[in-house]
């Protein structure tokens, strides 16, 4: 199924903390794919500090995410992200 990039933002921002699966191009030019999950707010592997981000992530195109594989906090383009897969469902993203 073909989406927007704008609903592909609103289906991974609303999965309410479920594995998804993003494939995306990288600053570098590179496709990623990254399996991970929004709403991780503690992890032993990426402990939290208190401060935050010192920017917000959405004013620049950009999504943070928890990578299960590499147990960090990733960010996403959502303006590269090429398919996205989510609740079983698996979306061409135009």
């Amino acid at each position: 199924m073909k989406i927007s990039r704008a609903k592909a933002t609103s289906l991974i921002k609303g999965s309410a903390g479920k594995m998804l699966s993003v494939t995306f191009t990288k600053k570098n030019g590179e496709q990623r794919k990254l399996n991970g999950r929004m709403g991780v707010y503690k992890s032993k592997h990426a402990p939290l500090t208190g401060e935050g981000l010192k920017y917000e992530p959405s004013a620049y195109g950009l999504i943070n995410i928890f990578d299960a594989q590499a147990k960090a906090y990733r960010m996403v383009n959502t303006e590269t992200i090429s398919e996205l897969k989510v609740s079983g469902e698996t979306y061409q993203v135009e």
